[in-house]
């Protein structure tokens, strides 16, 4: 039976295994960092409104451009940040995987390098490698934290062309501080110049605030989120980077005719005109994320500071195990590959009391 190995795969696809996380029957999935509250009955409404007044047009190709789309996503975000940002200056794709992807094409690309500290979002790496570019995992402390130090000697040495800085940071939560980022991009301007994407998919959950304001007299830096997780869109896929209007630009030259559906367009405004009613959502998921650090600190485990809407924790001598045992709880929560640790996407206040049962129950097992 012909297998991939086979094929005339590429050199550096091999061996590589695609991105994804299991997808299991349990009363309880916690895994996938999915916001956990389904749209209200009012926005589920208006949606429908939208797409079937779309609906009307699918004769017709979609607004390449999506320019309602981009100048309320401009919008939002000068609403949220207080850093005026205009249509010139935004961008949307398919889910901020898309995003990444076209400025990898854009900046990247074969006989280019890309680096990102890790362990961090795995598809940096997965959509570099799938663009040809070269990946090189740079390096992070023991508490997962970036030491400038040592990231700048790496993008120093490597020179690569593109830098990604993930906060707050998957899979572990921590955020990056605001002067890290600040020398990061100094010395990508000092290597070659390069460009730096801060990845903030989960920042409407920290603590702090977004890195957005850095933008000014900085064009080589792109800012790149998402709609999945906190306005609870995870099925819409719409992502969007906001940066000069020169890298809007850049990246219409590698984008797919009309790859934003007229469908996904519609759906996107009529969940910003619900901003205020979706962030609200996401001040529970804090104050239930905060809850999950503090409680299981007090169970005796370790627990890494979050600024996410997920929680990682160990240390576990054999970390899938541990999951098994949780999962077998009827609780699905993440094991993706850090050495002692697991992952935990917060939920509602029922679903985390599960998972807070489970994990007790391992303690008391581990201590016997």
């Amino acid at each position: 039976m012909t297998g991939i190995d086979d094929l005339p795969v590429r050199d550096e696809l091999r061996g590589k295994s695609p991105y994804g996380a299991p997808q299991l029957d349990v009363p309880v999935r916690l895994n996938t960092n999915e916001n956990p509250y389904p749209l209200p009955e009012e926005l589920v409404e208006r949606i429908t409104e939208r797409v079937r007044e779309a609906a009307r047009d699918l004769n017709r190709y979609p607004d390449r451009d999506a320019v309602e789309l981009r100048t309320q996503l401009a919008k939002y975000l000068t609403d949220t940040t207080g850093h005026e940002v205009a249509l010139a200056n935004v961008w949307a794709a398919n889910g901020s995987n898309e995003v990444i992807q076209q400025l990898l094409q854009t900046f990247a690309g074969p006989g280019r390098s890309a680096i990102g500290f890790e362990p961090s979002y795995s598809m940096h790496g997965l959509i570099a490698r799938g663009t040809g570019t070269e990946w090189i995992s740079g390096p992070r402390e023991d508490d997962f934290t970036i030491d400038v130090d040592a990231a700048t000697r790496a993008i120093a040495e490597h020179r690569p062309d593109v830098v990604f800085v993930t906060t707050p940071n998957n899979p572990t939560g921590n955020a990056v501080p605001r002067e890290t980022v600040l020398a990061l991009y100094e010395a990508a301007q000092a290597a070659k110049p390069s460009m730096v994407v801060v990845d903030e998919a989960y920042i409407e959950f920290s603590h702090g605030d977004s890195l957005l304001p850095l933008l000014a007299g900085r064009p080589n830096l792109v800012i790149s989120r998402t709609m999945s997780k906190a306005f609870g869109a995870a099925g819409l896929r719409l992502g969007y980077l906001a940066a000069h209007p020169a890298v809007v630009d850049a990246v219409q030259l590698v984008r797919l005719p009309y790859h934003l559906s007229a469908v996904t367009q519609a759906t996107a405004l009529a969940a910003l005109e619900h901003t205020g009613t979706l962030l609200k959502y996401v001040e529970q998921l804090k104050a239930e994320r905060d809850r999950l650090v503090a409680e299981l600190r007090a169970i005796g485990y370790e627990v890494t500071e979050s600024d996410a809407n997920f929680v990682q924790f160990g240390r576990f001598g054999d970390p899938h195990a541990a999951w098994r045992f949780i999962l077998d709880r009827g609780v699905l929560i993440r094991d993706n590959g850090v050495p002692g640790f697991l992952r935990v996407s917060a939920g509602t206040p029922e679903e985390n009391d599960a998972f807070l049962d489970a994990v007790r129950e391992l303690k008391k097992e581990q201590r016997v």
